[in-house]
């Protein structure tokens, strides 16, 4: 059986790295008296799969683990036992049962919704919610990305699903599969260069809100099925079901929640946790 655990991670665990957090619930998983799967073989370890790494410094309210377990008595039972071992910082809030075909969470990611906070003392002298349009209307968005072959040129646009601004405070939508991925910085250091700018030094607050992966709407699903997997699809709150609208109308008015590709096949966003099951079905 594959569960997939949602957790948040904040205060001052997130400068703690993916690597020691991977470890920290290897052990709490064995405190917690989860009856987890392991490998075969001569090593064997938890069966463990995490979803896109968070970087260090950053908070987030929608990471996600998957593991195989050979029983449980509830998912409500495993997150009340991982919370009793946790550390403040990491919270367990919410585990779903998945179906065995399943992708696994690292396979599976397609985009990463963002909140960027300007710190206080760092504000840019730029004007963000004016110089926000035309910096969206551009045909591309390009920048130079280091990489361990050296630097090459990349196009953003593509990769930017949806970016507004409310406040000050950045919402952002974007590409975090492992062909295209697109750190928040990276956004927020193209948009000041438009103002002619340079972002600061740890200038910003950054927590990555919810992961999501694609669902293809010839998968099986009717419409009303695939309406009640809205849920955190959206990067702006409140998003609910509109009076007197059908579902097709509704479904059809979630402008930047699905990708049209060149073959014409609509992929929608729908949070990773969306795919999964509260209790056996």
């Amino acid at each position: 059986m594959k569960l997939r655990i949602k957790f948040k991670k904040y205060g001052a665990v997130r400068f703690i790295g993916h690597l020691d957090v991977m470890r920290f619930f290897q052990k709490a998983i064995r405190r917690a008296g989860i009856d987890v799967a392991y490998s075969q073989g001569f090593s064997p370890h938890q069966i463990m799969a995490f979803a896109a790494p968070l970087g260090v410094g950053l908070t987030s309210n929608g990471e996600y683990m998957d593991i195989e377990v050979n029983s449980i008595a509830s998912c409500q039972d495993v997150q009340e036992r991982l919370n009793r071992v946790s550390v403040p910082g990491i919270e367990v809030i919410s585990v779903k049962i998945l179906p065995e075909d399943a992708a696994n969470a690292m396979a599976s990611v397609a985009a990463a919704s963002y909140t960027v906070r300007f710190r206080s003392d760092k504000m840019p002298e730029a004007d963000i919610a004016a110089i926000l349009p035309q910096f969206l209307a551009k045909e591309h968005i390009l920048i130079t990305k280091e990489t361990k072959k050296g630097s090459r040129e990349v196009d953003l646009k593509e990769g930017i699903y949806g970016l507004t601004c409310e406040n000050g405070i950045l919402h952002m939508l974007v590409d975090a599969s492992s062909s295209g991925n697109i750190k928040p910085v990276q956004v927020v250091e193209a948009l000041l260069a438009q103002a002619g700018e340079m972002l600061q030094e740890n200038a910003l607050l950054i927590t990555r809100e919810d992961v999501y992966t694609r669902l293809k709407k010839e998968e099986g699903l009717s419409l009303e099925e695939r309406f009640s997997m809205k849920e955190g699809l959206s990067i702006e709150e409140g998003l609910s079901i509109e009076e007197g609208l059908s579902i097709e109308e509704e479904l059809s008015m979630e402008n930047g929640l699905s990708m049209e590709k060149a073959a014409g096949n609509a992929l929608k966003l729908v949070s990773l946790d969306a795919v999964g099951y509260d209790s056996l079905p």
